[in-house]
């Protein structure tokens, strides 16, 4: 791993592993740490990968927030351009054609839990802290807190809680309300999502991508508009080669698939 870069890009076979590469500042995001997320993102070959890890260098933070020193001598309109931007790179991993795990590590708050929020699957190791401390510093979230928390929780009440408090969530009470899937030793986290990684690199790849958009493009809407969206990408699988392997695989009897992303 290249010290000097603040975001690192490691392929494992059909999985990508982006870390936030800063760990004397505890990972936090600047500027040049969205953009080189945006690059590396940019960068990855769909046709190739067919799943990412997001994580975070070192052992005590996956991201501990905006970097408040960037961010201390903002007027409105710097922080306006800045928060736009985090908006808009957490958007495009939001809505990025692969899944997205995050595997969190230690201190996740502030910009941070916004990251893993845009994030498709969190998994947390037994040390991850979650929460939204910005009323503390005198500001709101920027990057998507107020309004990603309880659509990802469930819960209205309880987002308003973590955000108006500022208060800490330990890993038990974020896989308590959802935040995240699971929790795990710390030595074992990056092993769990990769694992997790490879499970999904081992089904048919248009159809895990339709799959993300089904769920993204008919999440909020009313029901039947959202089973709408849910039938065009269901018929959509069925002009690809993989569908007819999947299928064909399973009327033989044969566990062993070549799926051609195709």
């Amino acid at each position: 791993m290249n010290e000097t870069c603040p975001v690192t890009l490691e392929l494992k076979e059909a999985i990508a592993v982006i870390t936030i590469n800063r760990p004397e500042a505890l990972n936090t995001l600047n500027s040049q740490v969205l953009a080189e997320i945006e690059t590396i993102f940019g960068s990855i070959d769909t046709e190739t990968i067919r799943c990412v890890v997001v994580t975070g260098a070192g052992e005590k933070a996956f991201i501990a927030g905006a970097d408040v020193a960037e961010m201390a001598s903002m007027d409105p309109a710097q922080a306006e351009v800045f928060a736009q931007f985090g908006k808009a790179v957490f958007i495009m991993i939001e809505n990025f054609p692969l899944p997205v795990i995050a595997a969190i590590n230690g201190y996740c708050l502030g910009g941070g839990n916004e990251l893993a929020l845009s994030c498709d699957i969190r998994l947390c190791s037994e040390n991850a802290i979650f929460g939204q401390p910005e009323v503390g510093l005198g500001i709101t979230a920027g990057f998507g807190g107020t309004q990603r928390l309880g659509r990802v929780i469930g819960s209205a009440s309880k987002a308003k809680e973590i955000l108006l408090t500022g208060k800490i969530i330990k890993a038990d009470e974020a896989l308590q309300i959802g935040l995240v899937s699971a929790v795990y030793p710390h030595d074992a986290l990056m092993n769990a999502a990769l694992n997790l990684a490879a499970q999904i690199t081992r089904n048919a790849p248009i159809a895990v991508r339709n799959t993300k958009k089904a769920f993204n493009e008919g999440n909020g809407k009313p029901l039947l508009e959202a089973m709408d969206v849910e039938t065009a990408h269901f018929a959509a699988c069925f002009s690809t080669e993989d569908q007819k392997e999947g299928m064909q695989a399973f009327l033989d009897r044969r566990k062993e698939k070549v799926f051609k992303n195709r």
